[in-house]
């Protein structure tokens, strides 16, 4: 599971493949990426341009891209005066939230934004300017064609939404396939005996938690155990909850998170979605039950128990009472992680970029 393909051979006359970001991008992002390029490197040795957006300040790389980059043999050119390659792909066009020009000029025969953020949130406002964002990307790649890549289905319906109301949108067209995450985490036997052990994990920020209501509803005093990683921003409010385990981000291993835990229970601001929620899948493989909200779960089959924050403690009550299911349940999950796959997402690159299929 945890295994990237290695039978492929260097593609003969291969396009030259350029990838375009902020590579300072903490968390999915990165990540996501980093997991990318090991996979596409099998096929094609591609070029790495960085830059240096108003988002982030410095120029430290995020670590697990930088680790990938190294392993690889890759190195970064950072914000070049002009690009020119078979295929660009740029991902998260949300680095350009800050930007007023994108001094850069691109020549390629087709372009790939990667839409990892959703274009609205819940209610329908715009997540970031996404016309501004996509209008610099436009104004500054010659492309024959220019495709915006959804990592989700949810993901995809913003997009679309974008698409069916915005001037952009005849210079766009959105690709078939979903560009998803890659989660080749290694994979872990779920307890035969699980405990009211209760944890989450998240980089740090509020809009990736829930108002305090909800939080003390999925982690009650009652509870066993509960453990949040990542949560800097509840250090101010330590105090008031003595029986919360409130853990500044990489203050522990993620492996080390998931040993105190049988429960994942995930929920975020009501003012943002989850394009994706490559944490849940990190969950899953760890052997752990994941409970969230409906919108979130809906991307996993039956994989994520769908809840509200008052039902939590119920939920857990049953599987603790019912370690069969508990387990059969975590199996299922497991079960699913295989269409995030670095061999489903070398299949799905060759058929939907290095051999064009499928666009709509």
């Amino acid at each position: 599971m945890n295994a990237f393909p290695n039978s492929r051979r260097k593609i003969q006359n291969a396009p030259d493949v350029a990838y375009i970001l902020d590579p300072r991008f903490p968390g999915g992002t990165s990540s996501a990426v980093a997991q990318e390029l090991k996979v596409i490197a099998q096929s094609v040795r591609p070029k790495i341009f960085g830059f240096s957006s108003g988002l982030f300040k410095g120029k430290q790389v995020a670590p697990q891209l930088e680790l990938a980059l190294r392993e690889l043999g890759l190195s970064i050119e950072w914000d070049p005066p002009s690009i020119a390659a078979d295929i660009v792909i740029l991902h998260n066009p949300a680095f350009l939230k800050f930007q007023s020009s994108l001094d850069v000029r691109v020549v390629a025969k087709r372009l790939y934004v990667v839409a990892h953020e959703n274009f609205n949130r819940p209610g329908g406002a715009s997540s970031f300017d996404v016309n501004n964002c996509l209008g610099l990307i436009d104004r500054s790649v010659l492309a024959m064609e220019k495709f915006i890549a959804p990592i989700s289905e949810l993901n995809r319906s913003t997009v679309d939404i974008w698409m069916a109301g915005s001037e952009q949108a005849n210079n766009w067209q959105v690709l078939q396939g979903n560009w998803f995450n890659i989660c080749d985490f290694e994979v872990q036997e779920p307890c035969d005996a699980p405990r009211d052990r209760r944890g989450r994990l998240s980089r740090a920020g509020y809009e990736k938690f829930p108002p305090l209501n909800d939080l003390e509803l999925c982690f009650p005093k009652h509870a066993e155990c509960n453990i949040m990683l990542g949560a800097d921003c509840l250090l101010d409010v330590a105090a008031d909850y003595p029986h919360w385990d409130i853990l500044q981000f990489a203050s522990i291993g993620v492996p080390d998170f998931f040993e105190k835990i049988d429960f994942f229970v995930y929920y975020i601001a009501p003012t943002l979605q989850e394009s994706f929620g490559r944490v849940v899948v990190e969950a899953i493989a760890a052997g752990k039950l994941v409970i969230t909200d409906a919108a979130t779960a809906s991307g996993f089959d039956g994989a994520v128990i769908a809840s509200n924050a008052q039902n939590v403690s119920g939920v857990i009550a049953h599987y603790i009472d019912n370690p069969a299911e508990y387990k059969n349940q975590v199996l299922l999950a497991q079960s699913v992680l295989g269409r995030f796959s670095g061999p489903e997402f070398d299949d799905f690159f060759e058929k939907n970029v290095l051999r064009i299929e499928g666009s709509t």
